[in-house]
């Protein structure tokens, strides 16, 4: 398969830059947090432009229908996601009650599924998950829990079908923000939240909101969508991946945190070493959307071990 990242360096764990000239670009975020300005400089040489011919993550180009469709969803998105329908869908989808299969069986479902939300992808969402996991397979050999990671990332995505309540693309995909405090302007399209009750409503807009500074990722509530259901999903159902894994899935679509830097007051220790596995994940999830595709048949028995590693046959939905 040829994708469209290059290689890290790597022993098998996160290496943290040492060299003095590498220094300079780097850029501190709000939270202590120490990043690098440019792809480069952590050795991954990703592509400027996506299959389609625009920039990755473009939400302001208007000459697109695609892109128009992607702004309309953020509308959507922002007013209708707030405190109190978080909580409603938590309780909801929390039940796991909609059905029992396996996570390969989740895998081959998710071919029905075409996320409108993404300005980089029209490709059905298997080809994305196989792309991402390859990729890092690749790059990161002997974390095999990474690369099951990246295989079931998207799986809660089937939010979208109707066996799982046919939910509205709003409820299931973009990025994702915290709920219950202010909405930071790094989201995109923040336009759009001045519509969203919770923004006039005193408990929940200033920036801690119901929340307090430090109390930890784990104890924020989140835009409901397929990150947060995945996540519940995997942890519900007893799954051995690390700590780590999980966090990749519930907060891979988390943005504001993860590129821009907001909202680092909430997050705890834990929180910030396990930040460090999403930012290698984020750039292969982001750029290695290729319209080349997966062979799944000769990639599949690989994954199916991995699956019977980490998970047990069957899983409540």
């Amino acid at each position: 398969m040829t994708v469209l990242v290059e290689h890290f360096t790597s022993d098998s764990r996160i290496e943290e830059k040492k060299m003095k000239d590498e220094r300079d670009d780097e850029v501190l975020w709000d939270g202590g947090l120490v990043v690098s300005k440019s792809k480069e400089a952590d050795g991954f040489d990703a592509p400027d432009i996506n299959f389609l011919g625009h920039s990755f993550r473009d939400y302001e180009n208007g000459a697109s229908e695609r892109q128009k469709g992607v702004e309309e969803f953020y509308r959507m998105q922002h007013i209708h996601q707030t405190y109190d329908f978080v909580k409603e869908m938590r309780k909801e989808y929390g039940k796991l009650n909609k059905m029992d299969m396996s996570i390969w069986e989740c895998c081959e479902l998710l071919n029905n599924v075409v996320d409108d939300s993404d300005p980089d992808l029209d490709e059905p969402q298997i080809q994305h998950l196989l792309q991402t996991a390859e990729a890092i397979r690749t790059d990161y050999p002997k974390e095999d829990w990474l690369h099951l990671t990246a295989l079931i990332h998207d799986l809660g995505k089937v939010l979208l079908l109707p066996e799982f309540g046919g939910l509205p693309q709003w409820a299931v995909v973009g990025d994702t923000f915290p709920v219950g405090c202010a909405f930071d302007s790094a989201n995109i399209h923040h336009k759009y939240f001045k519509e969203n009750p919770d923004n006039s409503n005193p408990k929940y807009n200033t920036k801690n909101g119901v929340y307090s500074e430090g109390c930890g990722l784990d104890n924020v509530l989140m835009s409901w969508g397929h990150d947060d259901y995945m996540y519940l999903v995997a942890k519900e159902n007893g799954t051995t991946l690390p700590h780590a894994g999980l966090f990749i899935i519930r907060y891979h679509s988390f943005y504001p945190l993860h590129k821009a830097g907001t909202y680092t007051h909430l997050m705890s220790e834990e929180d910030r070493e396990d930040l460090k596995w999403l930012l290698v994940f984020n750039k292969y999830d982001l750029y290695s959307k290729s319209k080349v595709q997966v062979d799944v048949e000769q990639v599949k028995p690989y994954y199916i071990s991995l699956i019977n590693k980490y998970f047990p046959a069957k899983l409540k939905w």
